[in-house]
């Protein structure tokens, strides 16, 4: 079933937070290394909007879908950042701008270089480009997907799982928006799969490595996935459904490797 962009816009939202009661964070608060977690799931979506500067600069932009679909995904990320945010703030946790600004600064040159790096890696790769970028995404999308709903399953907070549950959907429609154009782009081309397999096999890694510091990453996975790699193993095989892919462990293989089993 193809996508519908344009339901998808007029649909679109911040995620609701206003109706739930954050006041039962006096009486249950979370714990600290929840907190960690919800911290940096917290950076990544803000950071959102670094991961779409520099798409804008590749093929995908000049993918009318592509290119509109971006603009309401970066809103809604930033929005999930927001609510996130304001939990972390109950805990006497303030996430700042000024202190974001400075995290993307610390990435110095590979930060600055993004833009260019991911121009010239488009041109490079050529028409199959997008069948990448939407692969990639989608692997990114299931992950978060998976994240939210476990970090709510591991927590059963009365308000916080269900401001997790209600991101979580949300990224599920950002998921079928990336695997039907993925699908799309690899159906056509035995290259586009062959392309996608190698890069993912090689190069993908939990969202937020090489942004955030790697004692970060290590923690937030192994916080919610240590034990349960059959949540992984799931969202591998969904992953294994787009042409060409199958028998790929993206996630196993990157978790095994960080130790987390």
């Amino acid at each position: 079933m193809a996508f519908d962009l344009d339901k998808f816009t007029e649909t679109s939202e911040a995620v609701a937070w206003d109706d739930l009661d954050f006041d039962t964070f006096d009486d249950q608060p979370l714990d600290a290394d929840t907190l960690r977690s919800l911290r940096y799931m917290c950076d990544v979506e803000y950071h959102t909007s670094c991961f779409l500067r520099d798409l804008l600069v590749t093929r995908s932009r000049r993918e009318p879908e592509a290119a509109g679909f971006m603009t309401m995904w970066n809103r809604e990320e930033f929005w999930h950042g927001e609510a996130l945010s304001a939990v972390l703030q109950r805990h006497g946790i303030v996430v700042d701008y000024d202190e974001l600004k400075a995290k993307r600064v610390k990435l110095g040159w590979q930060f600055a270089l993004g833009p260019l790096k991911q121009s010239v890696m488009s041109n490079l790769v050529g028409k199959n480009f997008i069948a990448v970028h939407m692969a990639w995404g989608a692997a990114n999308e299931l992950s978060a997907v998976a994240a939210y709903r476990r970090m709510a399953d591991m927590t059963s907070h009365p308000a916080l799982s269900p401001l997790l549950r209600r991101i979580a959907q949300q990224e599920t429609r950002h998921v079928a928006f990336y695997t039907t154009q993925a699908r799309a782009a690899m159906e056509e081309s035995e290259t586009a799969q062959k392309l996608v397999r190698l890069v993912l096999a090689n190069a993908w890694r939990p969202v937020g490595s090489g942004m955030m510091d790697e004692s970060e990453v290590q923690h937030v996975m192994s916080h919610l996935f240590q034990g349960h790699m059959d949540v992984l193993d799931k969202v591998d095989l969904r992953v294994q459904k787009l042409p060409g892919l199958e028998g790929l462990t993206i996630f196993r293989t990157a978790f095994t490797k960080m130790g987390i089993t």
